[in-house]
């Protein structure tokens, strides 16, 4: 009887849990405890570790060591190329007025934990809610992007990594540009991108990124390298496979990425914004430039009309037979400079029609 209570209240526990958010803060209060006896799990392997290393042998780490001299020597070489191109697109973008960071805050987070279910590609890490950790938060190790944050705890975090069947990241080839969506298969080793035309731009080796859509991955990280492409004449769409390129089985310490915390609408009236400030400042002194310049050329259309049409009315007026002469004789240079037409008819009415009557 025991036993059946046990089971049914097991069983609503999973139904409420599964279905409702009441059992939340008690899962994060409960995971304050299990955080101590993943410390103590891991306790065998660190001491292993430790021992390892104390055992090794000299030639394996003077050889090491020359190695790892050589690399930091040739990453410090790029390093200054990478500082001067960095400086240069600083610089770009602050000349485009744009508000994306060019450097994202990381914070270094070390893996305690793996989901056991093995349909699930998910980890435990060990930062959480307290270290400022939040929902959707990239998460990315030496080689590229692993995954985000699914679910909180006060000192840990469940990580979703990019191969779970339920997982999927806009990404772009690197080569062209060409983007797609890379979803995951259930294979920590392989990743599929959906509905790629089979005339697409993409081939064998080619670096998959994340394109930055959506807003959740920030732009630039390398996902995968493709590995094959299959095109069936008779599917519009071609099958695209590839390698991640984080070591997700194999990688201990991982970086939080803290991008820009800002939604999409915040960052766009914030450009607004900036941009009405430049135009208030830098735009004062360009538009009375520009208002003057069409106001005289509109005024002397009716300034020219008034002269021409003036001494055609007053000019029958006159008594004596020297006026109308003297009138003709005005009026001809006014109508100079005017169009043709109304140039031509006073010397046509005014001066006939006086002639024939004297």
């Amino acid at each position: 009887m025991r036993l059946l209570v046990l089971v049914v209240l097991s069983v609503a526990l999973m139904v409420v849990d599964a279905r409702f958010t009441l059992l939340k803060p008690v899962r994060s209060q409960m995971s304050l405890v299990l955080m101590q006896s993943y410390w103590i799990t891991d306790l065998p392997q660190r001491l292993w570790q430790g021992v390892a290393s104390q055992f090794g042998s000299r030639t394996e780490l003077v050889a090491e060591n020359e190695k790892l001299k050589t690399e930091n020597l040739l990453l410090q070489g790029r390093m200054q190329k990478l500082a001067a191109l960095t400086e240069q697109n600083v610089r770009l973008r602050e000349l485009l007025n744009s508000s994306a960071l060019v450097n994202e805050k990381v914070e270094v987070a070390e893996l305690i934990g793996m989901d056991p279910n093995p349909f699930t590609h998910r980890i435990i890490i060990n930062k959480g809610e307290r270290d400022g950790v939040v929902l959707g938060q990239p998460v990315l190790d030496a080689r590229g992007l692993m995954g985000q944050v699914v679910e909180l705890m006060p000192y840990t975090s469940r990580v979703l990594l990019l191969t779970d069947t339920t997982h999927s990241i806009p990404v772009q080839v690197n080569r062209n540009g060409l983007r797609a969506i890379a979803s995951g298969t259930g294979n920590p080793e392989r990743l599929e991108l959906r509905h790629v035309a089979d005339t697409a731009d993409i081939k064998e080796g080619d670096l998959l990124v994340s394109s930055g859509l959506g807003q959740r991955f920030p732009a630039g990280y390398p996902v995968a390298t493709v590995k094959e492409v299959i095109h069936d004449s008779g599917q519009p769409f071609a099958i695209v496979r590839a390698v991640p390129t984080a070591a997700l089985n194999r990688s201990r310490y991982l970086l939080l990425v803290f991008s820009d915390g800002r939604t999409a609408e915040e960052r766009a009236n914030e450009a607004a914004q900036a941009q009405e400030a430049l135009d208030q400042h830098g735009g004062g002194p360009i538009i009375p430039a520009t208002v003057p310049k069409p106001i005289p050329a509109v005024v002397p259309v009716p300034a020219v009309a008034a002269p021409v049409t003036a001494p055609a009315v007053t000019t029958p007026t006159a008594t004596t037979p020297t006026k109308p002469a003297a009138s003709t004789r005005a009026a001809k240079p006014v109508a100079k400079p005017a169009a043709p037409k109304p140039a031509a008819k006073p010397p046509v009415t005014a001066p006939a029609t006086t002639g024939g009557r004297e």
